[in-house]
């Protein structure tokens, strides 16, 4: 057998014996998961930004216990200069009478009735919802047709801002489409030279994305899936599955072009390049899974839609392709467009050449590139996305962004805390145990009012305030308070802070008190709670996470390559290169450089990006390494397997990479801020890693460790060990 042969079984794989059951089942599965596909943006709701905890149990005790509202929407006036203030009143009063009209809402706060919602230009009326089952989408399209021919009347609220994130969220989806797609069919047609071949790769992409797309349909039915997961999973299974195919086709035309039979160079390339895509997917696949650890939706769904994806994009990229590329046989190289350069292997082995001639120098200098990206990371300013996600074309965005700078709604913050106590609170033990609560809250330089019976009737003596409530005459004036603070055994205490609900010190204050032994049992809720809750799950989890990826893959990557320095190898490039990109994050969206609208980096994007960036670039070190690891078995020459490794493997990296960043990058153009982040944060990563890291410090790296690249202890060496 000449070097460098594979030996292959006389018996084809079993996936080129069935490959006509294997088209009718993925055509099959196509159809039926199709239908389903059409209706997930339909039960898509909600930004994912959701934890069990504290807040959660308090807004829902607001809500039945305390008659909060379920849903609110704000309507905006705003007041033009050739209006006269009786105009300007009057259309405030109709518009809000027509809303009252439609007969859904329990209450509307009005700025006629409260100055508070009025200044001379501008005013904002807030239409209340409670009903849990009202469909909030007809309702807002109602409100908008009573509106739609008012000047300077607009709608926003919470409601209004995740339906229009929802079809920002579809349109960015489409518009990304129309980018990336064309510009990677040119990039395949570069790489794989035929039209025919170039095309494969975007049928499995597509067929991943519909049958994924039809089962998280399915899974919505019983979980809740955010918004944003219309955009970050056919992101990911896209790119994985045109990552996939490249190397698939690419291995399987090598292996024809070497004289094998078509069986038999799918038997080959299922088995060697099918090798390549399982360890690579489940390095993604464990990458995502391990965000399943942070208890909040919008990671869950991420992990949720990304495994579903790829577990769909390797099945189809082991059967449907090798399938596709039975039934064409020889046609896989119709229409040819480009000639393939029986040179370019020779010039990435000069390349290579090059770089492991001077290492040392090379490394050096990647290592300062990486460096110097990496120093605006300890700037970083993470935040929750609310309107601010939203492009400024959109109504809800601006109309939201002059109520709060007129209004100025975030410069204070409120806190909900909800005390329960066994005998109740109209009793002058419970009447005590409220001034004490009240005066502990006081205590806190940053609250300005603390609501209880005692600020409402003006009393503060425990005793006199229970004398007064013995009294039938002053009991019922003070009825209206007690229906508002107390119900039974609860007793709700709001807290008004001086500080931001985002900002730090809000954060510290609900920790503490949350952590606090009470006399009585005591929750908090409000925005403060909910900010704090979001950011100590990722903080608490974050390592674990990290743990998870890192661990996983050292063993993933020492089971597949036999190796203990390669896997730690892999690890320290990724996180230096990740790292690095981070600041060049920060650089770009918090300086709000290249056109970039200023804002800080979106809570989750940091942990998403590291997450599916970790994995993805693996996908190249697993391609690389795998074939410069063939070339070693055979030769024990560790510079000549590496050169060789990057000679046969670089223009498929390169192009797979290239690809990546189309798709991922076609998202910068897109509106909503978190998917933009995320989108030209693995577009840069990919970019770095496909670059500084795959082509410069690999091969001065593998260079600088020689043999030592393949040791492994506690291992027998026979013939076929590398080491």
């Amino acid at each position: 057998m000449k070097k460098g042969a594979v030996f292959v079984n006389k018996q084809p794989s079993i996936i080129v014996r069935w490959w006509r059951l294997i088209l009718v089942f993925w055509l099959m599965a196509a159809v039926i998961f199709g239908f389903f596909a059409s209706k997930l943006p339909s039960k898509l709701e909600g930004d994912g930004f959701r934890t069990d905890g504290d807040y959660e149990a308090v807004q829902q005790e607001l809500h039945d216990t305390f008659n909060f509202p379920e849903n609110t929407l704000l309507i905006l006036f705003e007041k033009a200069k050739n209006k006269s203030s009786e105009s300007y009143q009057n259309q405030i009063l109709s518009v809000l009478s027509d809303i009252e009209a439609t007969g859904d809402p329990s209450a509307i706060d009005s700025p006629l009735e409260n100055n508070e919602l009025m200044k001379e230009h501008v005013a904002y009326a807030a239409i209340h919802y409670d009903d849990e089952s009202l469909e909030m989408d007809p309702i807002i399209e109602d409100v908008q047709s009573i509106i739609k021919d008012e000047e300077g009347v607009s709608i926003t609220g919470g409601p209004v801002i995740s339906k229009d994130i929802n079809k920002a969220s579809q349109d960015d989806l489409k518009r990304a489409e129309l980018i990336g797609l064309p510009v990677a069919l040119i990039v395949l047609l570069l790489a794989l030279g035929t039209v025919v071949s170039s095309i494969l790769p975007l049928i499995i992409g597509g067929v991943s994305i519909v049958i994924g797309f039809g089962v998280l349909s399915l899974i919505a039915d019983s979980v809740d899936l955010a918004i944003f997961i219309l955009n970050i999973t056919p992101m990911l299974g896209l790119a994985l599955s045109i990552d996939f195919s490249l190397l698939f086709i690419n291995r399987y035309k090598e292996e024809r072009s070497n004289g094998r039979t078509i069986d038999d160079a799918l038997t080959v390339t299922i088995s060697k390049a099918g090798h390549s895509i399982l360890f690579s997917a489940l390095c993604v696949f464990i990458g995502l899974g391990s965000v399943l650890l942070i208890d909040i939706d919008i990671f869950k769904n991420v992990a949720i839609g990304g495994m579903t994806v790829i577990m769909i994009a390797v099945i189809s990229s082991m059967t449907l392709l090798p399938a596709l590329l039975k039934v064409l046989g020889d046609r896989v190289y119709k229409w040819q467009i480009i000639r393939m350069n029986p040179d370019a292997a020779n010039r990435w082995r000069t390349f290579a050449g090059f770089v492991m001639k001077r290492p040392v120098f090379i490394a050096m200098a990647a290592f300062a590139i990486l460096g110097a990206g990496i120093i605006p990371v300890k700037n970083m300013s993470l935040a929750i996305p609310e309107a601010g996600a939203l492009p400024t074309s959109f109504e809800s965005r601006t109309a939201y962004d002059t109520i709060e700078e007129e209004f100025n709604q975030d410069a204070a913050s409120t806190v909900f805390a909800i005390a329960e106590r066994d005998g109740g609170w109209l009793n002058e033990a419970g009447l005590r145990e409220m001034k004490q609560l009240q005066g502990d809250f006081e205590k806190e330089h940053h609250v300005t009012s603390v609501e209880t019976l005692f600020s409402v009737s003006g009393v503060d003596d425990p005793s006199q305030l229970a004398a007064m409530l013995d009294q039938p005459l002053a009991s019922v004036q003070l009825q209206p308070a007690i229906n508002q603070f107390i119900k039974d055994n609860q007793l709700l205490i709001p807290v008004s802070l001086d500080v931001k609900a985002s900002s730090a010190a809000a954060q510290t204050i609900v920790r503490d008190w949350s952590s606090t032994n009470w006399d009585v049992d005591v929750l908090f809720g409000g925005r403060p709670k909910f900010n704090q809750e979001l950011y100590d799950e990722i903080y608490n989890k974050v390592i674990p996470v990290l743990a998870v990826i890192l661990i996983s893959t050292f063993f993933i990557l020492m089971a597949a390559f036999r190796s203990i320095i390669i896997p730690l190898k892999a690890i320290f490039m990724n996180v230096i290169s990740l790292a690095s990109t981070f600041g060049i994050l920060v650089w770009l969206f918090q300086g709000g450089h290249l056109g970039l609208e200023a804002t800080d980096i979106s809570l989750i994007m940091p942990v998403l990006v590291f997450t599916l960036v970790f994995g993805l670039s693996m996908d190249y070190e697993v391609f690389l390494i795998s074939r410069i690891r063939e070339f070693y078995l055979e030769t024990r020459d560790n510079d000549y397997s590496t050169v060789e490794g990057l000679a046969s493997t670089s223009k498929i990296i390169t192009s797979a990479a290239l690809i990546m960043i189309v798709i991922t990058g076609a998202f910068a153009f897109t509106g909503v801020v978190p998917v933009k982040q995320i989108g030209i944060g693995i577009a840069i990563a990919i970019a770095i890693d496909a670059t500084i890291v795959r082509l410069l410090l690999v091969p001065s790296l593998m260079k600088l460790l020689g043999s030592a690249n393949w040791w492994m202890p506690f291992r027998r060496r026979n013939k076929n060990s590398p080491s």
